[in-house]
């Protein structure tokens, strides 16, 4: 009875830190909100002076089944890398 009221007490303490851990981690990244059609097409006209990277990032996200907001962050993150 020891043993399984311990084992459950970690199991419970475990589950707990992951959630805390995940509630965190969700609140960390204001920047990946909707994105506004103004915004986008600034993105998109800062990217149109580079062409061929754009291409393969293009290629990339699809590669990776990307779609909506998640694509276009995708795109972000790799046009911005150098």
């Amino acid at each position: 009875m020891l043993r399984i009221s311990t084992c459950l007490v970690a199991a419970l303490l475990v589950t707990g830190s992951l959630h805390s851990a995940s509630a965190q981690t969700s609140d960390a990244k204001p920047s990946k909100m909707k994105l506004t059609m103004a915004k986008l097409k600034e993105m998109k006209a800062k990217w149109a002076m580079n062409r061929p990277k754009l291409k393969v990032c293009r290629i990339e996200a699809k590669r990776k089944g990307l779609s909506g907001d998640d694509r276009w962050f995708f795109i972000a993150d790799c046009m911005d890398k150098s």
